[in-house]
């Protein structure tokens, strides 16, 4: 069954994530029925900041604005299976874990949680302090998959990008998506 997955991209540092899983979820295509995405308005000085460019502007995919609550994935009825938070700023995950629905992100990850389907949040801070750690904790009780961005090492990666496609490597896998990457003694 094709997938319907929401990518919503906050303002956290890590905007390189973002590029890459939209990146590669353009090359998984066939195993995809539609992909809907929405940045806040600091993602996008983020992305500009840290990847100098504006190429989120180019992606084939619909966006929506931060404050659409007409967008599909603002309702269950709507049925997006998968909703991917990359990166996740730790306002935008401690929003979520209280239940606050104040745009278009929060909203669509609640629906996503009330209708028991997968949010998975791509967290990107570091230290964590006990305020984040509780919110992830309620979080993932309410059935969310916290997958901080951190990388793995054992494939060698030789550049940042492909350092990065390491964690993004590991989102696919949580979508549910076939994709060739290196396994661990595979």
């Amino acid at each position: 069954m094709k997938k319907k997955i929401v990518v919503a991209i906050t303002g956290a540092s890590g905007a390189i994530y973002a590029r890459l899983l939209l990146d590669k979820l353009q090359k998984l295509y066939e195993q995809i029925n539609e992909v809907a995405v929405v940045m806040s308005d600091n993602a996008k000085e983020v992305w500009k900041f840290e990847l100098d460019n504006e190429d989120y502007n180019n992606l084939p995919y619909k966006f929506y604005a931060k404050n659409d609550f007409m967008a599909p994935f603002a309702s269950g009825s709507a049925k997006f299976d998968t909703m991917v938070i990359v990166p996740c700023s730790m306002g935008t995950l401690g929003r979520i874990a209280s239940g606050i629905s104040d745009d278009l992100i929060s909203r669509a990850a609640d629906v996503i949680l009330k209708e028991r389907r997968k949010l998975i949040l791509v967290a990107r801070d570091t230290p964590f302090n006990l305020i984040h750690i509780r919110n992830m904790q309620t979080v993932t009780e309410a059935g969310g998959i916290v997958c901080p961005a951190i990388p793995s090492y054992y494939s060698k990666p030789k550049t940042i990008e492909e350092l990065a496609m390491t964690v993004v490597n590991r989102v696919i896998d949580l979508i549910g998506l076939e994709n060739e990457s290196y396994r661990w003694n595979g």
